[in-house]
């Protein structure tokens, strides 16, 4: 099947979030999987526990990274399509109940580009004539969030960006002093566009990141409390920004 073969060209995406959560689980929200043209797979492992949260820093498990031979790429397409479902399945499948996670699948191969998401995905609802699909897809969404047993050679993944998040304080441990002379709350900024978060952003540098001073958050994290240069708090989180995301 054909496909872009560029490092930043999302071939196929697995994502899952919202439902009923805090906001700290928002913020830090990101692909569980993603396989970009040129090989390059970027994705956690299921298996992973996240960092201890001793000092009160809700921590993210790390994100591992691989690459992928034409012929693998080729084989993972194949089973998305066709086990997967990905190629009957409609752009939309509504759980059983309300404020339940959506998972997303995207495709973008053999001419095409596909967005698939389903909320609830592997929840029973009883027999419908969309189980078998829901049901394969179920199967393809265990096979993404485990993907670390099916390859060899992982690393794990050091990201170049970060989406920084800041809002107002909403509750939470004393705040730590503001790390970053000459930037100011402002620079954070709520994106317009309908696909962008839905709290101010900021693209962060590894120096930035790393002036907080604090251990084990390459897969992100939420809870932390600042004070701001202006003597208001605010709440931080961080994600890693991907190879394909402006912000």
């Amino acid at each position: 099947m054909d496909h872009a073969t560029g490092a930043a060209d999302v071939v196929l995406r697995f994502e899952e979030g919202g439902g009923f959560v805090p906001m700290g689980f928002f913020a830090t929200e990101a692909p569980i999987f993603t396989l970009y043209g040129n090989g390059t797979v970027i994705f956690k492992d299921g298996l992973a526990a996240p960092p201890p949260a001793d000092d009160g820093v809700i921590r993210v498990a790390p994100y591992m990274t691989a690459t992928l031979t034409e012929d693998q790429v080729q084989t993972l397409l194949q089973f998305a399509i066709a086990d997967g479902a990905l190629g009957v399945a409609r752009a939309q499948y509504q759980g059983v109940g309300a404020d339940l996670p959506t998972a997303t699948f995207t495709l973008v191969a053999a001419g095409t580009k596909k967005t698939v998401s389903v909320s609830g995905l592997g929840m029973d609802g009883g027999p419908t004539p969309d189980t078998p699909v829901l049901q394969a897809l179920a199967g393809l969404g265990d096979r993404l969030r485990n993907f670390a047993p099916t390859v060899e050679g992982e690393v794990a993944w050091v990201p170049d960006r970060w989406r920084g998040v800041l809002t107002e304080n909403l509750g939470g441990r004393a705040p730590r002093a503001w790390p970053w002379p000459g930037v100011a709350p402002e620079e954070w900024v709520q994106q317009q566009e309908p696909t962008a978060p839905q709290f101010p952003v900021r693209e962060m540098t590894p120096a930035e990141i790393d002036a907080l001073e604090l251990q084990d958050i390459e897969g992100g994290f939420s809870g932390l409390t600042l004070t701001g240069p202006d003597g208001k708090e605010y709440f931080f989180a961080i994600r890693p920004l991907f190879p394909d995301e402006v912000y």
